[in-house]
């Protein structure tokens, strides 16, 4: 594993950790499909929550949600409509996708979780 796929692996079990602390419960951790990745598929009152988790260890480029753009939230919907069709349920619960940034050194993290971050 290289050192950004253990960053980026740190940094999704500290999201993950923020968002259980909010409330939120894991569904799915990483969950793949032809389309792509959602980092977290997580359970938050009566919503489905998509999560796409970014790290940016300083923010000379922009932050981690800045990153998350046009593209890759179509990909985002399309890995979404795919999970949601292999639940079978007729009806699927209220969903959205929100983004967790997470900025700085991991010792010390700064995290920005960000609700309902895009439509699609």
């Amino acid at each position: 594993m290289s050192t950004s796929t253990k960053r980026g692996a740190e940094a999704e079990g500290l999201a993950l950790a923020y968002l259980e602390n909010q409330g939120l419960l894991l569904l799915e951790r990483n969950f793949h499909c032809r389309h792509g990745e959602i980092d977290l598929v997580m359970k938050h009152k009566e919503s489905l929550v998509f999560v796409e988790v970014r790290y940016r260890r300083d923010s000379y480029f922009g932050s981690g949600a800045a990153s998350v753009d046009y593209r890759k939230q179509k990909k985002l919907a399309a890995t979404a409509a795919y999970f949601l069709h292999g639940q079978g349920t007729l009806t699927p619960p209220p969903c959205r996708f929100d983004v967790v940034s997470v900025s700085g050194l991991l010792g010390s993290a700064e995290i920005d979780w960000i609700t309902n971050a895009f439509e699609v």
